[in-house]
């Protein structure tokens, strides 16, 4: 479960590998957050099943979580309100491409990283890329846990993400 500011505020389902990074990146990427100054302290307790976040201001539990999991019984859609100014049809294709065998190179570093995945079967894997090589990487048994796992170790590690490739395993029904 995640706590903050004392405040119980939902309960996951995820892997206990890097709960503290996917609290801050859960907030960060609900938007509870913009930076890792307005944390305070992030806490895994003892028994590892409840995470408290501790933030420099208030901060309101939302009605409704923009994130959708699409897995046990999760939410597959929802009403996304976007801030002032911002467009719901974001061109983020800059020019930039990558060879056949560039991706086939990304491809085959995501296949060596999945260390969790090799052990177990089940879980999924993301990785953030800047084309060459795999830059920071999540397990999760949730994709959408791995990538906030990605969104919390950028914000803490304060790693810079200009013109880099997301990458993320799927599901073969």
């Amino acid at each position: 479960s995640l706590s903050v500011n004392g405040e119980v505020w939902l309960t996951f389902m995820c892997t206990p590998v890097d709960l503290e990074v996917m609290a801050a990146g859960f907030l960060f990427n609900e938007g509870i957050i913009q930076n890792k100054e307005q944390i305070a302290d992030i806490r895994v307790c003892a028994a590892g099943d409840h995470v408290d976040v501790w933030l420099h201001q208030q901060a309101k539990k939302p009605e409704k979580w923009r994130r959708t999991s699409g897995c046990t019984g999760g939410v597959t859609a929802v009403d996304i309100e976007l801030p002032d100014g911002v467009s719901d049809h974001l061109s983020l294709y800059d020019g930039a491409a990558l060879t056949a065998e560039q991706v086939s190179d990304l491809v085959s570093q995501l296949f060596d990283v999945q260390d969790i995945y090799r052990r177990s079967g089940g879980v999924h894997t993301s990785a953030l890329s800047d084309g060459k090589r795999i830059l920071v990487m999540a397990e999760d048994i949730g994709r959408h846990n791995s990538l906030d796992k990605i969104a919390g170790k950028l914000l803490l590690e304060n790693i810079e993400t200009p013109r880099r490739i997301l990458m993320t395993t799927g599901r073969i029904s």
